[in-house]
């Protein structure tokens, strides 16, 4: 599991490494162009459940922290189908991968 730290306290929320690094690819292309969004899941049932969405701005503290050691594959059409989405008024949702079981 990777770690988003996120604010100026670190609040960090963890997300699995595969997900997180094509989360990471959206998210630096919105900021590279000072684009603010926002970014919101559901939690597992685990933790409590519920929903989680922050408000996505180039100007707060943003870190990725990845649990494992090698880089995934990116998918592009799941970056695209991410990057679609972020630029709407849902904004970005870790949607599941295209043609991952369940998808």
């Amino acid at each position: 599991m990777g770690t988003l730290v996120y604010g100026p306290h670190g609040s960090e929320f963890e997300f699995d490494d595969r997900v997180l690094a094509h989360l990471r690819v959206v998210i630096v292309t919105k900021f590279r162009r000072r684009e603010s969004f926002t970014l919101s899941w559901e939690l597992h049932r685990e933790s409590g459940g519920g929903r989680v969405s922050l408000w996505l701005d180039p100007a707060i503290p943003l870190q990725f922290h990845f649990l494992g050691g090698r880089e995934p594959a990116l998918n592009r059409e799941w970056i695209e189908q991410l990057a679609i989405i972020a630029g709407t008024t849902t904004g970005l949702v870790p949607l599941e991968e295209p043609g991952a079981p369940g998808a």
